[in-house]
């Protein structure tokens, strides 16, 4: 087996061009960077670590911002100048040919929906998307903890507002048991969920949810597939993108079993516009991302940050990137001068060029690449021409892309929207129940006082009773001063007052009895 076959082929370096540029599989896992000006290739980069990664064996999974790479899909046209540089770095046997694909969006539009219950995200990154307060996310946080101890299923958004609902119903009583829920915070989210509804996350947080297993699928031929997520639409809203992208990764690493070191790794991620994740993210997410990036790789899992620059990445993140592709930096101001010295502080040195000038010098298509070698140490940095891509560049049209869709592997397997049993049937119905109970209750203190009203209308046409014996002193108790009566009265006085209103919304909050 030759150094190719466990390697993924990136480009010719060297002073000639021609020394292979590898990326060995083995390390595969231990994530990678990405990064460059506007313009300096870093998606046809992208796109050919995807096509090796699939011919490799491995599934990968991308985020397409233009539509640029659904052109997978179909092999490319022949040009000469891909077939100069083929020949420049000495690739042999380069030709053309599509990747197994499958088309994937979040709006349903342009390929398969990807769906996923209110429940599966959880507080945290809900409470990110939804740009709440520290107050605000104490809600959600008991919303949640509500939702599990009776047993409650937020699946979709209608579930949240439902149980948002709830909340401010029985606020007294919740605040007690399980903090302060304020009336001002209910109405702050539900004004929030009212413009995440807008941006399209009802079809989204909905069934049937995603199932991992469906990013992780080999063709027939041995290649893995490559899931394309369209996001055009998607990245109109960066932190509905950014905090969908984290929410995949946090699925991957609780789902998927350790794996220690493997051969290669079980799913390649790339996360394109990555600056994104972390513009305005409070400390907690950053550490989320950190630790899961930290992990993963332990689940046979690489995740590949696509930015503009390094800088986008926090350190904690950054030093954990082993493979880096570095397209141009463009040194315009003092600021981008800094930033450009500091990627090049991060590279193992060449002693035949300073690495500051050549991130700032290379061409499109050219990078400063460093891969990791033997024992996991940091390869040194090299000018590389990156090889070009098998696959069409550039958009597909709809026609093609349709067809594709029809013939995919999980194609009618997410279509169509199923609206399980969950919190908002369920406190409907408890909130009928409790109305039934509170309209007997009411009628029964309505029967209880027309009793007496006519007992007492009989008592003024009764003969009037014989004195009492000069012995007696205390009168015989009359039937409408029973412990029943009694009562009956006392509910009568209670229901003309505010006792009586809140006794009834008493009966009504039966909702918090257990399940």
């Amino acid at each position: 087996m030759s150094e190719f076959d466990q390697a993924v082929f990136v480009g010719g370096g060297g002073e000639d061009q021609r020394v292979p540029q590898l990326l060995r599989l083995g390390y595969g896992n231990r994530h990678g960077l990405i990064a460059g000006a506007t313009g300096t290739g870093k998606t046809i980069t992208m796109q050919v670590l995807a096509e090796e990664f699939s011919n490799a064996g491995v599934p990968v999974f991308l985020t397409d911002i233009k539509g640029d790479c659904a052109g997978m899909a179909l092999p490319g046209t022949p040009r000469g100048g891909l077939e100069r540089r083929a020949e420049a770095i000495g690739m042999e046997g380069y030709s053309y040919r599509e990747s197994p694909v499958i088309f994937w969006d979040f709006f349903g539009e342009h390929g398969h929906p990807v769906r996923a219950t209110v429940a599966e995200v959880g507080p945290l990154l809900l409470s990110r998307m939804l740009d709440l307060t520290e107050a605000q996310e104490g809600v959600i946080n008991v919303a949640f903890r509500i939702s599990d101890d009776e047993g409650l299923p937020i699946l979709d958004l209608k579930d949240l507002r439902a149980m948002l609902n709830f909340l401010g119903e029985n606020q007294r009583e919740i605040s007690l048991q399980y903090g302060n829920v304020t009336t001002a915070s209910i109405g702050a989210i539900q004004r929030k969920l009212l413009v995440l509804e807008n941006q399209g996350a009802v079809q989204f947080f909905s069934e049937p949810a995603l199932e991992l297993g469906d990013f992780m699928r080999m063709a027939p031929d041995g290649r893995g597939y490559v899931s394309i997520l369209h996001a055009e639409r998607l990245m109109r809203t960066p932190q509905l993108y950014a905090t969908f992208l984290l929410w995949l990764l946090s699925q991957l690493f609780e789902e998927l079993p350790e794996v220690g070191n493997p051969d290669k790794p079980k799913l390649v991620f790339f996360f394109d516009e990555a600056h994104l994740l972390f513009n305005n993210a409070p400390r907690a997410l950053v550490e989320k991302v950190e630790r899961v990036a930290r992990l993963i790789r332990s689940k046979g899992v690489g995740v590949y940050f696509v930015t503009q620059n390094p800088d986008d990445v926090p350190d904690t993140v950054l030093g954990q990137l082993g493979n880096r592709v570095q397209h141009a930096l463009r040194a315009f101001t003092a600021r981008d001068q800094q930033a450009l010295r500091r990627a090049a502080q991060t590279y193992r040195p060449n002693p035949r060029f300073d690495i500051g000038d050549a991130i700032r010098d290379v061409g499109v298509g050219e990078a400063v690449t460093s891969f990791l070698e033997d024992k996991g140490n940091p390869g040194m940095a090299e000018r590389t021409l990156i090889r070009p891509p098998s696959s069409q560049m550039g958009p597909i049209e709809d026609g093609q892309r349709q067809m594709l869709m029809l013939r995919s592997p999980v194609a009618g397997k997410y279509e169509t929207l199923i609206d399980s049993d969950s919190a908002h049937e369920m406190l409907a119905r408890r909130a009928e129940a409790a109305a039934r109970e509170a309209e007997a209750a009411l009628q029964a203190i309505e029967a209880e006082k027309e009793r007496a009203r006519e007992f007492n209308a009989a008592r003024r046409y009764e003969p009037a009773a014989r004195p009492a014996s000069r012995t007696s002193t205390r009168a015989p108790a009359r039937r409408g001063d029973t412990p029943v009566d009694a009562f009956a009265k006392s509910m009568a006085r209670q229901l003309g007052s505010r006792t009586g209103q809140a006794l009834v919304r008493g009966v009504l909050g039966g909702l918090l009895r257990g399940r």
